[in-house]
């Protein structure tokens, strides 16, 4: 454990020096921490030892999961959601049952996993993850609907997924008892509990009985995600979309909470997310990668360059994006924490092909980790202030020119 702490803690200082080149250049400091990981994990220098199942591990990246899904929820409040819905329900009601096809069919005919273990990997890698592309996604630059279909489909489809998740993990099992009541009671809860506390706590706040220091205002937030966190945890609601609801509730309903917490709570679960980037390349051992033969390799390379290109430009035709957004779009499908906690999830269940299912969905995010994050920022650089926003974004102010553009309301 102090092994790990102390490369944590070496990591994460080479990685504020360097920051501002990283944003600058394709360094990336995810691919630093994970090869960081990797460097120090079995097979090389041995200095950190983990295992699959060790409660690190799973502990770790599901805290990482919900952090990060609060945090992309208080981007966007619901009436955010409402008004610019068009294109992310693209990318969910068409990108993402068509990813998950095309990557079952390349896992059943290149791999030979079984139908049922094939959808249960595609379901597990169809989530994507906005953090490695965060050049793009955090840049100005970049046309805001459509740094804004990003995060939303990135943060809606990890819930969405979930459900096939669970669905086709009890298949593989026989188990022959889907237990569908009380999986939709565990979704359900999830919602329930990440949209009733943080209305509570955001009530309370409003009456003449309580009243919030400008010191602590931040930390509101924090314990909101906290008793959310809890409550999921206690009553076995769905985690992840407690989280996610929770972040949009606060959004919505707390726009001054969401304003006090934005800058810390994305520094918390950035350390998060860092910190289960090191665990999971620690994971990754040489033994790990050459027990995936070429057949896996190639798995993921076509997960990653054909199934979710595929999908997305068939789900985006004559959607009004402009072919360089479309190919953004269509390329930065990047796997993360979530695909991460569900090859865990599988791993932990016993099924036969469980241990194969995880070397494959670990190498190819292994693989979506490298290559997205280190070519957002040179996506991004192809972008310029003069592309048009939807109207609901408001009016863009040309500073070159000194004057303030329309928008084109029929691109929302």
């Amino acid at each position: 454990m102090m092994s790990l702490l102390l490369a944590f803690a070496a990591l994460l200082l080479l990685a504020v020096l360097v920051s501002s080149l990283a944003h600058r250049t394709v360094l990336s400091t995810a691919a630093l921490f994970l090869i960081g990981g990797f460097l120090l994990g079995e097979g090389v220098t041995g200095a950190v030892t983990l295992r699959p199942g060790d409660p690190l591990v799973s502990g770790l990246a599901e805290l990482a999961l919900f952090a990060v899904l609060f945090t992309d929820g208080m981007r966007a409040g619901w009436a955010d959601l409402r008004s610019a819905w068009r294109l992310p329900g693209r990318a969910l009601g068409w990108g993402l049952p068509l990813t998950l096809l095309l990557t079952a069919v390349f896992a059943h005919w290149v791999v030979g996993l079984g139908w049922v273990e094939s959808l249960l990997i595609a379901a597990v890698l169809t989530p994507t993850d906005p953090v490695f592309a965060a050049a793009l996604v955090g840049n100005d630059r970049v046309p805001p609907r459509l740094r804004h279909l990003l995060n939303v489909e990135s943060g809606v489809n990890d819930g969405l997924i979930l459900p096939f998740v669970v669905v086709f993990l009890a298949l593989a099992k026989d188990s022959g008892d889907l237990h569908l009541g009380e999986l939709a009671a565990e979704l359900a809860g999830g919602v329930a509990i990440g949209v009733a506390v943080p209305w509570a706590a955001i009530m309370l706040v409003r009456t003449r009985l309580f009243a919030i220091s400008p010191k602590y205002q931040p930390l509101n937030a924090v314990a909101i995600g906290l008793l959310v966190l809890a409550l999921a945890q206690v009553t076995h609601g769905n985690l992840f979309l407690a989280a996610f609801a929770a972040g949009v509730t606060v959004a919505t309903v707390g726009e001054q909470h969401r304003a006090a917490f934005t800058e810390f709570g994305e520094l918390v679960a950035e350390l998060l997310k860092l910190a289960a980037l090191l665990v999971f390349g620690a994971l990754i051992s040489p033994a790990f990668l050459s027990g995936v033969g070429w057949a896996g390799w190639a798995f993921a390379v076509l997960a990653l360059v054909v199934a979710r290109p595929a999908a997305i430009w068939v789900s985006f035709l004559r959607s009004g994006l402009t072919a360089r957004e479309q190919a953004a779009v269509m390329w930065f499908g990047p796997k993360g924490f979530a695909s991460v906690v569900y090859g865990l999830l599988v791993l932990d269940a016993g099924i036969a092909t469980g241990e194969k299912i995880f070397h494959l969905v670990g190498v190819t995010i292994a693989l979506s980790i490298l290559a997205h994050s280190s070519t957002d920022i040179i996506v991004a650089r192809g972008f310029d202030d003069e592309h048009e926003v939807p109207a609901w974004f408001g009016r863009a102010r040309d500073t070159a020119r000194g004057v303030v553009r329309g928008t084109d309301r029929t691109d929302q």
